[in-house]
Parts: structure tokens; C-alpha cells; sequence
């Protein structure tokens, strides 16, 4: 069986399991006052070029979403997202179940345009109904999006002096922020530190065994470790996270892991344009959608591991073809094979 269902389907890289092994039995303090989270932050402070920042670690993606906008948002306050936006889809309702209202903006590709949300952001205060409603009080992003597509430099700035006119914080995912670092983009880890009030780069999905790490660039809001305990995010055993953060960002592996699966996730898409294949979104980065057939989308599913993502007609779907690091040139190829065999040949 070949796997491109997720970027998670493994355990972690190897260079960050022996760190793990290697500080095993090292006595530490706990909730991530040990010397390899301390280390951590210093790392990834240098890497954002942000030395005043404070760097949270977290157990989870959801958990990081839920805490951060549930914890900075006002009791009537909401925050923005594109309707196709993780938060809104496939977090269960957790950041409603905080209290909060995820209010939807229309996604191109993925994205929130800038104008659409300067409009929509003016119509509300322009209402003289909104003490009534409920207030934007953030901006949610995400880079990737859901659909693998990226902001560009001019997109994260117009987004940028948006929130500061309004007042409001810009929140960037960066689930697999590594992938995004990778592509061939003008946005660099420093330039998101720059115009984004907190952030998180993503651990789980680039190479980690669990976590995540939020950044906030200009220094977190006070009590901040607390919330993250009161809402179950933080673990006793901090340093599990901490360690592995330290191994992916001392020598700079985890801009290793993005390249290394963009490079196949490329080869993948240039694959299946040769076979004339249809892709749903052009994505640069590791997740790849292409269009397929219902019926031969049920053989694949015996040979290779695929996420369903959407219907696209009666008679084909769009999936998602997702690599990560520990995807092989040869999974690629496999892949290649069993895909002309199914469909008769290129």
C-alpha cells in the first residue's frame, strides 16, 4: 500500500526521534521550563529574526487554534476566516465551543482577499445595528490553506495594515508551515513575524511526533501559560515537545523537511499533468488535488492511501495527494504505475 493520504500518517523524522532518545533519561523540569524548550525558543527567535518573541508549546493544531482565538477574542467578539478555513470545517466547532463565533469571508483559493475583508470589516461599523452583533475581533489564516495555495508578500502585508486600521490581531496557522517556507514564495519566516500579531509553525504535520509552537513576535498577553493550562494544551512533560522543536530548528531541518516534500509533491503534480490529469487548485506546496474518476477512485483506494476532499460532479471527486518527509522518489513512481495500470496506460 502506498501512502499520500496525510503529512502525519508516520511518526516522526529520524533525526528527531534520536533527539528524543538521546535526552531520555536527562532530568527536567516540567509544563516546558526545561533547558531543550528554553534552547527551542532561542532557535526559532533567531529564525523569525524576532528576539523579543514569546514561544508557547502546545500539544495540537486544534488545541493551538482554539486556545489562541478563544483566549484573545473578548466575549463579544468573533474572528474572521475563509469559509473553506480549518477552524470552520474540521475542528469540530472548537473554537464556538469556547464562546466564540467563527464568522466566514468568501476563500479564493483558499485565501481571504484583502479588499473583501477591508469591506466587509467597514459594513460592519457602518451598520448602525452592530452593537448588536457579533464584533470581528481577529483575523485567521492560514499558510498553506486547505487547499495548499500560499498568501504572497503583498497579501500578508494588505492583510497586515487592515487589522492594525482596525485594531484587530492577524493570526497566521501554520500547520505545515514548513511546506510553505519551501515553495517558491516571497514570504519568509521573518516577514510572518513581522505583520502577524501570533502565529504558530507547525510541528505534527512537518516532521514532529506531536506539537506545535505559537509565537507571538511582540511578546504574548499576560497569564498566556496559564490559559494554555486551563484549556488542556499544555503537557506535564513539556520537554517531549521542546526536544523535538530543538532538533528541528538547531540545525535548520525543519526548512529540510519542507523542501524535501515539495520537491516530490512537484514531481507528483508534474506526473499527473503529463497523464492529463486535472488539478482543482495549483498548489505549491505538498498537497496536490487532483480530479479523478468515482469508479477508478475506488481501485486506487486498494493500492494507495488518499484523502477524499470534495465532490466535483456525478461522476468524479477532487482528492488530495499530500507527501511529507517521509515520502520516497520511488513512492512517487510507485504511484505513477499503478495509476496508468488503472487507467490503461498514459
Amino acid at each position: 500500500m502506498l501512502y499520500f493520504e496525510n503529512d502525519y500518517d508516520r511518526g516522526c523524522h529520524p533525526l528527531v526521534l534520536k533527539k528524543l532518545c538521546d535526552t531520555n533519561l536527562t532530568p527536567a523540569a516540567g509544563y516546558g521550563d526545561d533547558e531543550f524548550s528554553e534552547r527551542a525558543r532561542g532557535y526559532i527567535r533567531a529564525a523569525c529574526e524576532a528576539p523579543r518573541a514569546d514561544v508557547f508549546f502546545l500539544s495540537g493544531g486544534t488545541q493551538t487554534n482554539a486556545v489562541t482565538i478563544g483566549g484573545l477574542l473578548r466575549p463579544w467578539e468573533g474572528v474572521y476566516a475563509a469559509a473553506s478555513g480549518h477552524i470552520g470545517l474540521h475542528e469540530a466547532g472548537a473554537v464556538e465551543f469556547t464562546g466564540h463565533k467563527v464568522l466566514p469571508l468568501p476563500q479564493r483559493q483558499g485565501k481571504i482577499a484583502p479588499g473583501e475583508l477591508r469591506a466587509s470589516l467597514e459594513g460592519f461599523y457602518a451598520d448602525p445595528n452592530h452593537p448588536h452583533m457579533v464584533f470581528p475581533g481577529m483575523v485567521y489564516i492560514s499558510h498553506p490553506t486547505e487547499y495548499g495555495t500560499l498568501y504572497t508578500l503583498q497579501e500578508l502585508e494588505e492583510l497586515s495594515d487592515i487589522c492594525n486600521s482596525f485594531n484587530i490581531p492577524l493570526y497566521m496557522d501554520g500547520a505545515r508551515l514548513a511546506y510553505a517556507l519551501a515553495a517558491v514564495t516571497d514570504v519568509t519566516l521573518p516577514d510572518i513575524a513581522r505583520l502577524c500579531d501570533v502565529f504558530y509553525i507547525g510541528g505534527t504535520k512537518c516532521g514532529a511526533l506531536c506539537g506545535e509552537a505559537l509565537v507571538f513576535p511582540q511578546g504574548a498577553p499576560e497569564r498566556f501559560l496559564t490559559l494554555v493550562k486551563q484549556r488542556g494544551a499544555l503537557m506535564a512533560k513539556g520537554r517531549l515537545i521542546g526536544a523535538q522543536f530543538e532538533a528541528l530548528f538547531e540545525d535548520g531541518l525543519y526548512f529540510t523537511v519542507g523542501r524535501a516534500a515539495v520537491e516530490l509533491a512537484l514531481r507528483l503534480k508534474a506526473g499527473l499533468e503529463k497523464r492529463g490529469v486535472a488539478l482543482f487548485m495549483d498548489s505549491p506546496t505538498n498537497q496536490q488535488f487532483p480530479i479523478l474518476e468515482n469508479g477508478l477512485l475506488k481501485r486506487l483506494a486498494e493500492r494507495a492511501a488518499y484523502s477524499f476532499w470534495e465532490a466535483r460532479d456525478a461522476d468524479t471527486s477532487v482528492v488530495r495527494l499530500a507527501t511529507s518527509w517521509a515520502t520516497k522518489p520511488e513512492d512517487v513512481e510507485a504511484l505513477f504505475k499503478v495509476l496508468d495500470n488503472l487507467r490503461g496506460g498514459v
